[in-house]
């Protein structure tokens, strides 16, 4: 009892600190959001989904202070020829963003749609309202009540080129909540690029609604601030013939957890989440998916690969939900890691819950050092220690990071964790 009293307490203490928005199309959404965040209480280290993570730090009142990475890299997507939406600190920066109008797409801050009646009504939060069974998510309702800004981007044809999501970090203290709404028009198609840091903390929610033979890219690279806490959840619809397909690649930061809700209800959909991280020292990185399939012939795929270093922590949770009448169904998933010496370690729970009877479903996951035997066969053949290391580590993350179709994407991705592998090359 006194351990569920301070669950409660602490959810007060954190509460105290925000303001709700008042007005506007959301306001029905955010307090209702807010009730449920009293009722549920922030996670708790004592949760059964949260047992791997300690969340102390992403719901105590303030947020941890953050240094700032003084880096000589561009930024990942600097060559890409993209649509910029910047956001420093969790706040829209207008002078760095590009003009938010391109053919294909509508796009606006959620900050500047105050009217009674728009489409995000019918969206915002309802995604994130669906995901809280049959495990709460009381950080997304958290974000539901409090988010001030964030994108309302609805795509009604195929958009001409991505739009790209900037977040940078300025301030050491900053706390940051940023909730997005994405809803896709039968036959739409959209790229939507995330990068960088963000904050000292961050709450991010992105609600995607794919519709009818709609198609959706989503490829995310979270920033090499060392010291950056983050809590991200992406909540997806699909809809008959659709596709999802979402990568991220993380490098480095002290603590993050990124879920993944999505629920397929038309028949033939396809949903795709992929992540490959590389964590070194005092690093804690959690992947949490839930995909539950609720029509027939669809295929969803887990792929989640985890290079750790110096004590590093990596945790995979994820399940596949298979519903009464969902057949054909094809449900992949594999997490994997590979440890780089004996202080780091891999925590997974994964998890097939199957009520059909026509399908292929499967899991695995694997923990290990790198292979001695290929090692050698490098070694003998003139390549340095360090660089065959980093060879057979490219190897080891290339499964989900094919897991990108556009192949300067999956490049730039690849040079990433390049530089990462040699900034930190034995030899």
């Amino acid at each position: 009892m006194a351990a569920l009293q301070r669950k409660f307490d602490d959810t007060e203490a954190r509460l105290s600190g925000l303001t709700l928005p008042e007005g506007g199309w959301s306001a029905a959404t955010r307090r209702d959001a807010l009730s449920r965040v009293r009722s549920m209480g922030l996670p708790h280290a004592r949760d059964e989904y949260w047992k791997y993570t300690k969340p102390a730090t992403l719901v105590q009142p303030e947020a941890p202070a953050a240094a700032l990475f003084a880096g000589e890299e561009t930024p990942i997507f600097d060559d890409v020829d993209r649509l910029k939406v910047v956001f420093v600190d969790g706040v829209f920066d207008p002078e760095a963003s590009d003009a938010l109008s391109m053919s294909g797409i509508t796009i606006e801050r959620l900050a500047d749609s105050n009217a009674d009646i728009h489409w995000a009504r019918d969206l915002y939060g309802k995604l994130e309202l669906a995901g809280q069974s049959p495990v709460e998510r009381p950080l997304a309702a958290l974000n539901t009540a409090f988010a001030t800004d964030g994108v309302l981007i609805h795509a009604t044809a195929k958009a001409e080129k991505p739009v790209n999501l900037i977040y940078i970090h300025n301030s050491e203290t900053s706390d940051a909540i940023l909730h997005h709404c994405i809803k896709l028009d039968e036959g739409a198609e959209l790229t939507v690029l995330e990068n960088g840091p963000a904050a000292a903390r961050f709450n991010k929610v992105m609600e995607v609604d794919v519709a009818d033979k709609a198609t959706f890219h989503h490829i995310r690279t979270q920033g090499r601030d060392h010291e950056r806490r983050a809590a991200t959840n992406i909540f997806g619809r699909l809809g008959r013939e659709s596709i999802f397909k979402s990568f991220t690649l993380t490098a480095n930061g002290v603590l993050t957890r990124n879920e993944c809700v999505l629920e397929l209800t038309g028949d033939d959909a396809v949903a795709h989440v992929a992540g490959a991280c590389m964590g070194d020292g005092d690093f804690h990185h959690d992947d949490t998916v839930f995909i539950t399939h609720d029509a027939v012939n669809c295929e969803s795929r887990q792929v989640f690969k985890k290079v750790l270093r110096n004590g590093a922590t990596g945790v995979f949770q994820g399940k596949i939900l298979v519903k009464k009448g969902a057949q054909k169904t094809d449900g992949y998933q594999i997490s994997q890691s590979l440890l780089l010496d004996e202080d780091s370690q891999f925590l997974a729970k994964p998890e097939l819950e199957i009520y059909a009877d026509d399908v292929a479903c499967s899991h695995g996951s694997t923990s290990g050092a790198i292979d001695e035997e290929a090692l050698f066969y490098l070694r003998s053949r003139g390549v340095p220690q360090g660089h065959a290391e980093d060879l057979l580590t490219l190897a080891f993350l290339a499964e989900a990071v094919l897991e990108i179709e556009d192949q300067d994407l999956q490049d730039a991705v690849n040079g990433r964790i390049e530089a990462w592998l040699m900034r930190r090359r034995t030899a």
